[in-house]
């Protein structure tokens, strides 16, 4: 609480980890619960590795992944972590980065002017080619697909297609060299940008929540490297067994091995 308390800006690192201790879990019982047919006619065995699965047809595949986006994106996780955070941070000058792309800050109230989801969003697609940079809205025809779909497909009639060339439609989520980084995406990267330019010296903590190893390079190294540079910031990192820092950085570093909501629930009572 100290660091967050003497601290002029708060810059947040999320990771997965985060919406886990929220409760979207992947797996287990809540998979099974939004996803047990699939796992019995496929042999999926979590969200995860069923966003990967060869599906035959688009009716299946788009079913998957209206669900999928269903219960992940429009949604509000079970547990209030993503409350708490924002609670202990509203009074201060932050900015939320984020791998997530289950859209969780802007349902718990964050601004969205201070939030850039650099992997995407369950959100949005875009055109499978892709033909054109631009993302679509979807939520509205998510609800239609979940609702009419039957034995695991959706109508024909619902399959999305680019308005442009006809192609389908596909999620917009950094999987490989066809992401869509749309004016959106553009627009958030400034905001970021800008801050980190305005918060460069003084009281700066680096809140790193839930963050793998899977993409170092895009919250972990760069947290890491702004500390050094900085003799007045502080590193922090919440993850439940995978909470470590450089060893150069250990004199301004606090790293706690934990469930992210219990941690900020201890914070948020010592407030």
């Amino acid at each position: 609480m100290k660091a967050l308390d003497e601290a002029d800006a708060v810059v947040i690192g999320a990771g997965a980890g985060l919406s886990t201790s929220a409760g979207l879990a992947y797996d287990g019982a809540r998979f099974q619960k939004y996803f047990g047919d699939f796992s019995r006619a496929y042999g999926i065995q979590d969200m995860y590795s069923g966003g990967f699965y060869p599906f035959e047809t688009l009716e299946e595949y788009w079913a998957w992944w209206s669900r999928h986006i269903m219960v992940n994106r429009y949604v509000k996780a079970p547990k209030p972590v993503y409350e708490g955070l924002l609670t202990l941070v509203q009074n201060k000058e932050y900015f939320v980065l984020t791998t997530n792309v289950d859209h969780q800050f802007q349902l718990a109230g964050f601004d969205k002017t201070r939030l850039f989801y650099t992997q995407g969003d369950y959100g949005l697609w875009q055109c499978g080619k892709p033909c054109h940079q631009a993302t679509y809205a979807n939520e509205a025809i998510v609800h239609r697909m979940v609702k009419e779909q039957k034995d695991r497909k959706i109508p024909s009639e619902l399959i999305p297609r680019c308005p442009k060339c006809g192609a389908p439609m596909t999620m917009n989520l950094r999987c490989d060299d066809t992401f869509v980084q749309d004016e959106g995406w553009y627009r958030a990267a400034g905001w970021y940008r800008d801050f980190l330019g305005r918060h460069q010296t003084g009281a700066v903590l680096y809140l790193e929540l839930g963050v793998g190893n899977n993409t170092p390079g895009i919250i972990k190294v760069p947290f890491w490297q702004m500390t050094a540079r900085n003799p007045k910031s502080v590193y922090a990192s919440i993850n439940l067994g995978q909470s470590y820092a450089p060893a150069e950085l250990s004199r301004r570093s606090l790293c706690i091995d934990g469930d992210i909501g219990t941690v900020l629930q201890r914070c948020l009572a010592a407030t």
